[in-house]
């Protein structure tokens, strides 16, 4: 039997490559040691959510991070920086990273991050919208952070009440013990009664708010105040 040596060789060292990137990443992951707030950004994937709207998340909150205010905000606190990830949800199982964990802090950085919500493509999602399932697919996010901070939040954005499984108040509990915020930002273009539903049902934790708008003006000043009162809560400790 003949042995492909030079096959094993060749495996061997993509193998050892692959191992390295992961301790690289690893390192990388641990320098994070100490940030103002981790925040994650939950983005309402759902078939309730049509090719605008979804657009016009994506927009408001790049155009949020290009907002001067939230760049001094981010720069100006104790540390200097946050740790952000964005992400999309629907269907318990439809969860996705659509930006993986970034710490951001100078002004360059805060407008990259900006910059990488703009070139993520407008493609058709689909789903329903479980926001229980949504609200512990994030909270699992922190685990993947490489950032230690004395506040950790998630900003779960929605046009509609959860329709499929864990329910709300649940999934709540259960990442309130946890020690993280949920903040919300509902989208009243379907539900009147949303802001209800969410202040009832879905924020908790420490100074937990949520923010209602109407159209895409009120939407994008509803991301950029939240964001300003999220990282001026968070550089107070």
């Amino acid at each position: 039997m003949r042995v492909d040596w030079f096959g094993l060789w060749r495996r061997g060292a993509l193998g050892f490559a692959l191992v390295w990137a992961a301790a690289g990443w690893a390192a990388d992951a641990h320098a994070w040691t100490s940030v103002d707030l981790e925040l994650v950004l939950a983005i309402d994937a759902s078939a309730s959510v049509e090719d605008s709207l979804l657009d016009f998340q994506l927009s408001g909150h790049a155009a949020a991070f290009r907002d001067p205010s939230v760049v001094a905000a981010i720069g100006g606190g104790s540390r200097g920086k946050i740790a952000v990830t964005l992400v999309s949800w629907s269907d318990p199982t439809a969860f996705e990273v659509l930006i993986p964990w970034t710490q951001i802090g100078a002004p360059d950085s805060v407008l990259a991050f900006a910059a990488a919500i703009d070139a993520l493509p407008r493609r058709d999602f689909a789903g329903s919208t479980g926001i229980g399932a949504a609200m512990l697919n994030a909270a699992d996010q922190f685990r993947f952070s490489g950032a230690s901070s004395p506040r950790r939040v998630i900003d779960l954005v929605s046009n509609g009440f959860n329709n499929i499984g864990i329910m709300p108040e649940y999934a709540r509990d259960q990442v309130l013990a946890q020690g993280i915020t949920i903040n919300g930002l509902v989208i009243l273009d379907q539900v009147p009664w949303l802001t209800d539903y969410f202040a009832a049902r879905v924020i908790g934790g420490p100074s937990a708010f949520v923010r209602a708008a109407d159209d895409r003006r009120s939407f994008a000043r509803a991301i950029l105040d939240k964001l300003r009162w999220e990282i001026a809560t968070a550089a107070d400790r």
